[in-house]
């Protein structure tokens, strides 16, 4: 498997002395040396020599890697050779993980695999070759600590092939300047060299990449997403709705990917983004036409049914452990070997279901959704309500959704207490969470009353989420105690835990009818927000 580190950097345009410099960046490096020794925090700067990276980045025939911001290119020379992966970090514009792979002559597997949400199985071929000469400096502390790595690069760049709207031999050249954080140097670091750098006149580019720079230096810059053509008027409920499902739709091509690096919550989110974009067609079906967008709906629903065992079993392990953690009085109460029985049971289940989840994602199945989401995102099936006024066409469909939730919550709460009625109370809380994500998908164009909506639509749904929780975990609790049962071991502590969990359902269910009145009586936002 390929290896991964976080990188935290940015980039500054040469200053322009440096553009008469032949070779390495002296002028460059002489204005980088003379600001950095006097950041605050910085005792060091030592020079590292000069290297000669030649790199050929690739990308598919449409530039579906330039769109969704990330790269794979194959580098020789410098002390990192190999094939790079980069991809970006959402939380941190200034970071992007960078898997490294040994070299070889074509893309290695697990590279591949990792991109598949991104290419859809479209060939990767070269389309730039990027050879820069690279003079090295290390920022240190007082105590010798690495802090960052300055580079002042001299970048050629010649386009491979035409594709997409390039010119192939079209070359172009420039001299710009990195800053790289090590690793667990403080992110603040960044903001005091650039201060520095800002005082010598040496300013942010506004490129966020060599390859997004040669790209749109050879041809047409590179589409950031692919957008609908053509494109509903701003203002529109078309235009909001689909500017929500493109949204989710990066967020699922994403989390695909992290998914398969079995990155922690991935699975959650990427289960959270198929029913955000499911629950988008239901809700705004007067602008979407369901016959385009229904049969998308049951795939997602179908991959969100992948993902359920593995992201349950999680959530149902975590809870289940932190309540024999929490036992009063623990560990008194805790009888035979609990948490060893609980491994038991939640591990074999835990890799069955991470199995399931892979050949979900490398299904053709899969590769057909992932298909005809890109094909949504650029021909959307608009009605004529799609090119109405968002503040008139979205606060509809908040009211339906809400009339669906009243209705379902309505008839839970009139059945006795028992299984009838934890399954309709479920039901309940599926109608909550749409309508929940529907107020979000309104929020932009509602502005504070969809916000205020969501908010207390939430609290219902939470509240529901925990009596739900309390089902399962219920059920979970009494497979535990028969199985504990058949080793021979105690099975008292289970029966406690069940009794701790039906309390929790019973305080949930005594606490909805209030909440939920109040909700009632507020509703959604009326027309024109």
């Amino acid at each position: 498997m390929a290896s991964v580190t976080r990188e935290t950097e940015r980039k500054y345009e040469a200053p322009a002395a440096a553009e008469e410099t032949d070779g390495p960046d002296a002028a460059a490096s002489g204005a980088l040396l003379d600001a950095l020794p006097r950041t605050e925090g910085v005792a060091r700067v030592t020079g590292r020599g000069v290297e000669e990276l030649d790199a050929t980045y690739f990308d598919t025939d449409d530039g579906r890697l330039a769109a969704a911001r990330t790269t794979l290119r194959r580098r020789t020379g410098g002390h990192d050779a190999g094939w790079h992966l980069k991809l970006p970090v959402p939380t941190d514009g200034d970071a992007r993980d960078e898997l490294h792979a040994p070299l070889a002559d074509t893309v290695p597997a697990d590279l591949a695999r990792l991109l598949r949400s991104r290419t859809r199985d479209a060939p990767l071929g070269p389309v730039l070759r990027l050879r820069t000469t690279r003079r090295r400096h290390t920022l240190h502390g007082a105590d010798g600590t690495l802090l960052a790595e300055a580079a002042t690069d001299t970048v050629r760049a010649e386009r491979l092939d035409g594709a997409p709207g390039g010119l192939a031999g079209a070359t172009t050249a420039w001299r710009e300047i990195e800053i790289e954080l090590a690793e667990g140097a403080p992110a603040s670091l960044l903001d005091r060299i650039e201060e520095r750098l800002t005082a010598a006149g040496i300013h942010r580019s506004k490129d966020r990449s060599k390859f997004a720079r040669a790209l749109t230096d050879t041809g047409p810059p590179p589409e950031t997403w692919p957008a609908p053509d053509p494109a509903p008027a701003p203002g529109t409920a078309g235009a909001e709705v689909l500017a929500h499902l493109a949204r989710w739709h990066r967020a699922l091509v994403a989390l695909d990917t992290d998914v398969r690096r079995d990155l922690p919550d991935s699975v959650h989110q990427l289960r959270v983004a198929t029913r955000r974009l499911r629950g988008a067609f239901k809700t705004y079906r007067k602008v979407l036409d369901r016959a385009v967008t229904d049969p998308v709906g049951e795939e997602l629903k179908w991959l969100a049914g992948e993902l359920a065992p593995a992201r349950d079993n999680e959530v149902l392990t975590a809870r289940l452990a932190h309540l024999l953690d929490t036992t009063d009085p623990a560990p008194a109460l805790v009888l035979g070997p609990a948490p060893a029985r609980l491994r038991l049971h939640s591990t074999p289940r835990a890799a069955e279901a991470r199995d399931r989840v892979r050949a979900a994602l490398d299904s053709p199945r899969h590769l057909a959704l992932l298909t005809a989401l890109a094909r949504l995102a650029t021909d959307p099936p608009l009605r004529p309500a799609a090119h109405r006024p968002a503040r008139e066409v979205l606060p509809a469909a908040l009211a339906r959704d809400h009339r669906r939730l009243a209705a379902r919550l309505d008839h839970a709460l009139a059945l006795p207490p028992g299984p009838g009625r934890d399954h309709a109370l479920h039901q309940a809380r599926k109608a909550a969470k749409r309508a929940r994500y529907a107020a979000e998908a309104a929020r932009p164009a509602l502005g504070k009353p969809a916000k205020r909506h969501r908010k207390r639509v939430k609290a219902v749904q939470q509240l529901l989420g925990v009596h739900q929780d309390s089902v399962v975990a219920r059920e979970a609790l009494r497979q535990l105690a028969v199985e504990a049962h058949g080793a021979g071991e105690s099975a008292f502590t289970w029966g406690l835990l069940y009794g701790t969990e039906q309390s929790r359902a019973e305080a949930a269910e005594r606490e909805l009818p209030e909440l939920w009145e109040k909700v009632r009586e507020e509703g959604p936002p009326g027309p024109g927000g």
